[in-house]
């Protein structure tokens, strides 16, 4: 994982536009991480109560409004709290995106205290989201929650 962090610090400061960046992230991550099937972040969309799809790597979603508490993802907007599935058919909650995925991640993006995002990994084997890749992404969105 320490190699993969240096190729994220070195996309996070090359200075480049926002949306670049977090595809370049997205891109690594998907390509690198086996288990990783579809990665993206949404953000907090104005003051409405959704968040709204941002750069992500994977098959198309429907899903690019997501009000705050419906599924996973909304979910996190309203705990800001990291929220971890190994099964996402056990969850009561689950917002479906595509029937291969079987375990998902959603780690919050804060800004000077605000919960204004996230970075939402979906993952085809079940029971394969690890510590290692909790510690990445938290992260990436502290890195990231510094660059808005």
């Amino acid at each position: 994982m320490s190699d993969l962090k240096k190729r994220i610090d070195t996309i996070l400061e090359a200075n480049q536009e926002l949306d670049s960046t977090l595809q370049k992230i997205c891109k690594l991550l998907y390509d690198e991480v086996k288990h990783f099937n579809w990665v993206g972040f949404y953000f907090k969309n104005g003051d409405k109560q959704e968040l709204k799809l941002g750069p992500y790597e994977g098959a198309p979603t429907e899903h690019t409004i997501i009000p705050y508490g419906k599924g996973i993802c909304g979910q996190v907007a309203v705990s800001n709290e990291t929220f971890i599935s190994q099964d996402v058919y056990a969850e009561e909650n689950y917002l479906a995106c595509s029937i291969e995925t079987k375990a998902e991640i959603v780690v919050p993006i804060f800004k000077n205290g605000e919960n204004v995002g996230q970075i939402d990994i979906d993952s085809h084997y079940a029971n394969s989201i690890s510590k290692e890749d909790e510690e990445l992404l938290n992260y990436i969105c502290e890195r990231v929650g510094k660059m808005l």
